[in-house]
């Protein structure tokens, strides 16, 4: 019979986690403190064990902890499926790939040829960033953003600019520019309305003026299936925050041609090829126009139009060249790195990658370590702790009680007291030792110091 409850009592410590403290006393105090220091001793545990995981999460986590960093909550309370972490492959285990080099050329360069050019899955994707152009000091950047609409087979456009960072070379500043510092607030935009099928609008970067405070931008509005209607010119001021549009320089062509050669250009089709601003003077757009009346285009003559206050002149009745300041900068594809040079960076990219993975290690195991020194101190706080309160309610419950007066607390406060002088003495004993220690050593150090400033003076 003794062997069965014995039986018993070790399945219900085993099993159950039942604690010693629920058979080792009756005293409510006692029994309340032992689970208070259990509980504490559960927390310390699991806080360690959160702590060591912390290095390396695992994925497990309290639902408020889930709720707090997801956005989405499953309503279902369905189980989420463990995923296997991937493994990031290492620098030096990358296989060859041609290391391409660039270098910074003229943006507007042949004059007027800038084009948006359209990937082939511009249509799967809706959107593409097109080529930016970097303004002559290298402080900012500018592109064009198109959109395509599927329902309409339509297009638009808007014009984005992204500081750059000045602390770095400029090859670096265009490298590294991303479009998510860009302005939330685009420079320019076309209209987005759906009303006309296949038909386009779209805006591209000419060129930047001379001092970098003004761009030139064509806007050009088309149908896939009839070509270009019309071409306008925009200029935005960086300093005034807006864009203007020089839109006078198409009235005057077509009043010159109608007034003088009796030729109606609003029942035609013309327009016009923006060449950038002029090097004579840099407030001045110029413009090449051109009429499609038959085979073959018929040259309208070289315009310029003054930004300031919108007015245009009649530069040359003859296709000859004109001196276009060239201002802005892109970034082109120059070559590739040689196979060796890659070879190198690989080796030293190995040697690099096996130290951080002998630094990882060490970060990682003293790391542990010091989560076990915490929870070790946090244990031993909890049991010094434990010690002190049922050693302070032995001390308490030992004096009787009266109804009439308290004498259980004064004697327990009297108690304490003397206790408490007892400590305090033996400490100011321990001190005076410390002192008289400290005396030793410092005489001794003076012994050890004289006879070496003897022989020095005796030198």
């Amino acid at each position: 019979m003794r062997k069965f409850w014995c039986l018993i009592i070790c399945f219900l410590f085993v099993f159950t986690n039942v604690p010693f403290y629920a058979f080792g006393t009756k005293d409510y105090e006692k029994r309340n403190e032992a689970y208070l220091r259990d509980v504490k001793k559960r927390d310390a545990k699991r806080e360690y064990y959160k702590n060591c995981e912390n290095d390396a999460p695992s994925g497990k986590m309290t639902v408020e902890e889930y709720n707090a960093i997801s956005n989405h909550i499953n309503k279902k309370g369905e189980e989420l499926k463990e995923i296997d972490k991937p493994v990031q492959p290492l620098p030096s285990e990358l296989k060859y790939a041609p290391h391409p080099t660039y270098k910074i050329v003229k943006y507007n360069e042949p004059v007027g040829n800038v084009e948006l050019s359209l990937s082939k899955n511009f249509y799967k994707t809706k959107q593409q960033n097109a080529q930016g152009i970097v303004s002559p000091d290298f402080t900012k950047l500018v592109y064009t953003a198109i959109y395509y609409s599927p329902d309409s087979a339509s297009t638009s456009a808007e014009v984005f600019m992204i500081p750059l960072d000045t602390g770095k070379t400029e090859l670096e500043r265009i490298k590294y520019a991303h479009t998510s510092n860009r302005t939330e607030k685009p420079l320019l935009s076309t209209s987005k309305k759906i009303d006309n099928f296949a038909t386009f609008r779209s805006l591209t970067p000419v060129d930047f003026s001379a001092d970098g405070k003004k761009i030139l931008i064509k806007e050009k509005i088309g149908n896939s299936y009839d070509g270009i209607w019309q071409t306008n010119m925009w200029v935005y001021d960086f300093e005034a925050d807006k864009a203007i549009e020089l839109s006078e320089v198409r009235d005057a062509i077509t009043y010159r041609w109608t007034t003088f050669y009796d030729l109606p250009l609003a029942d035609k089709r013309w327009d016009i090829v923006p060449l950038g601003f002029s090097a004579d003077d840099p407030d001045r757009v110029v413009c090449r126009a051109y009429a499609y009346t038959g085979k073959s285009p018929v040259f309208l003559g070289i315009w310029d139009i003054d930004v300031g206050r919108n007015r245009s002149n009649l530069l040359s009745t003859e296709n000859i060249p004109v001196s276009i300041s060239q201002n802005g900068f892109k970034l082109v594809q120059d070559g590739v790195e040689p196979y060796v040079l890659v070879e190198k960076e690989e080796k030293a990219l190995k040697k690099i990658d096996e130290k951080k993975l002998k630094q990882q290690k060490k970060n990682k195991k003293a790391y542990y370590k010091e989560c076990k020194k915490e929870y070790k101190a946090q244990l031993k706080e909890i049991r010094t702790e434990y010690r002190e309160n049922v050693k302070e309610y032995n001390r308490l419950t030992k004096y009787p009680a009266s109804t009439s007066y308290n004498e259980a607390v004064e004697l327990y406060r009297a108690d304490k007291l003397e206790n408490l002088e007892k400590q305090i003495s033996k400490e100011e004993k321990n001190i005076t030792k410390l002192n008289k220690k400290i005396e030793k050593l410092d005489k001794k150090l003076q012994e050890f110091e004289t006879p070496e400033e003897e022989t020095t003076s005796a030198e």
